[in-house]
């Protein structure tokens, strides 16, 4: 059985995406859940006990004494023994491959300015040209895969690694409100209601840590309206 190593869900976008895909797709691991222990890097001797980059996620399969670090190598590591992980068709699955790899390296503006904080609700200041450009180019990137492979998920009818790349968006388009096409928003309400979001989020809510640089990111180009989060 797979063992992941994540950080705190109302924070960590990296985390979500292997720990979503699994989920969903009911593959057995076992959930160790590692509290960042303040800012950026402070975490990074604790992690190193279990990740060879001292970062989150890590996937370490006992089985073959393998530790898999960074979520795309994670998902494509347990696509090799769980083919559902990717669409069946080739021409889904390289879209979907496409697309994944386009959210692990692009949309700069969109994790710098809308960082991942579950629990809250906040309106944004504005949007900078660079933000609005990454909105435009992932409401086109969704639409064009719903429409291509007749969703309701991005590459077909069935949920895969491209959505659970995703799936970290869809809290950052709750908790700051973000527009776009109705399509994509529909989109958005589906990750929303899919079990396993719903139990990322409602663990979210309960965490009882407040990590002073994400709380500071949150609103660093916004307004805060409320906290859902259970007192800290």
């Amino acid at each position: 059985m797979f063992d992941l190593y994540i950080a705190n869900k109302n924070y960590s976008s990296w985390s979500l995406r292997p720990w979503v895909l699994l989920k969903a797709l009911e593959i057995p691991f076992n959930e160790h859940l590692m509290p960042f222990e303040g800012g950026f890097g402070d975490s990074y001797t604790t992690f190193k006990r279990f990740s060879p980059s001292g970062l989150v996620p890590c996937l370490v399969d006992n089985d073959h004494n393998v530790a898999v670090w960074d979520s795309l190598a994670i998902v494509e590591y347990v696509a090799e023994t769980h083919p559902n992980v990717w669409p069946q068709e080739r021409e889904a699955r390289a879209w979907a491959r496409s697309a994944s790899a386009e959210m692990h390296s692009s949309f700069g503006a969109l994790r710098d300015e809308c960082s991942m904080n579950c629990g809250v609700r906040v309106a944004m200041n504005e949007l900078s040209p660079g933000l609005k450009s990454n909105m435009a180019r992932l409401d086109a990137l969704w639409q064009e895969g719903l429409a291509r492979f007749g969703g309701p998920f991005l590459a077909g009818d069935r949920f895969t690694a491209v959505d659970a790349f995703y799936a970290p968006v869809a809290f950052r388009i709750q908790t700051f409100n973000l527009t776009l096409s109705e399509a994509s928003l529909a989109y958005v309400q589906r990750l929303l209601d899919l079990p396993a979001m719903q139990d990322w989020y409602a663990a979210a809510l309960k965490e009882p840590w407040r990590e002073p640089m994400h709380e500071a990111e949150t609103v660093k180009h916004a307004t805060l309206l409320s906290d859902e989060r259970a007192i800290g």
